[in-house]
C-alpha cells in the first residue's frame, strides 16, 4: 500500500504530530474503536512499543507495534509484533515540499489466506482506513498547530 499527501504545515510540526501516539486515534476511523492501552514510557524512539485495541470487521483485536527505525524529522518505521497480520511493516517518510510537508506511507503486509483474502477483504479495508486518514489529517494537523502555538 502506497499513499502520499501534501500538507500545508511545516515538516517539524508534522513529524511532531506523528511522534505523539495519542494522535493516532484521531486518524483512525471510529468504526475501528481504536484505543491505546499502553503508551511508551518516554518519547518515541527506536525500540518503543505501543499497545492498542481495535476492531476489524467487528472482531476485537490487540495489536502491538514496535518502532524499528527512528530518524526525526524524516522517517520512522512501525512493525506489528502482535496483531491480525502475518506481517506488517509501515514506513512513514516526511519531506519539505512547496512550503509544506509531503507525507508518504509505504506499507508491506501479508495476511493469512494470502492473495485471495487480501483481494476480497483486507485490501478494501486498508484503502478505507487510509482514505479516512487522508480526509482527517489536514484538520487534525491544523488543530494540533493551533494548540501548540497557543501553548495548550
Amino acid at each position: 500500500l502506497e499513499r502520499e499527501q501534501w500538507i500545508d504545515r511545516p515538516l517539524d510540526e508534522v513529524f511532531a504530530f506523528f511522534s505523539d501516539p495519542s494522535n493516532l486515534e484521531e486518524l483512525t476511523p471510529p468504526w475501528m474503536r481504536f484505543r491505546i492501552t499502553d503508551y511508551p514510557e518516554s518519547d518515541l524512539s527506536s525500540g518503543s512499543k505501543i499497545h492498542y485495541k481495535l476492531r476489524v470487521r467487528g472482531i476485537p483485536l490487540r495489536w502491538t507495534s514496535l518502532i524499528s527505525r527512528w530518524e526525526p524529522p524524516f522517517a520512522f518505521v512501525d512493525e506489528q509484533v502482535r496483531g491480525p497480520y502475518s506481517s506488517w511493516v509501515h514506513t512513514h517518510t516526511f519531506a519539505e515540499k512547496d512550503g509544506g510537508t509531503l507525507v508518504c506511507d509505504h506499507v508491506e503486509y501479508s495476511v493469512l489466506g494470502g492473495r485471495l483474502v487480501n483481494s476480497l477483504l483486507v485490501r478494501r479495508d486498508l484503502e478505507r482506513i487510509f482514505d479516512f486518514r487522508t480526509r482527517s489529517l489536514s484538520g487534525a494537523l491544523q488543530r494540533y498547530g493551533q494548540a501548540a502555538s497557543s501553548g495548550s
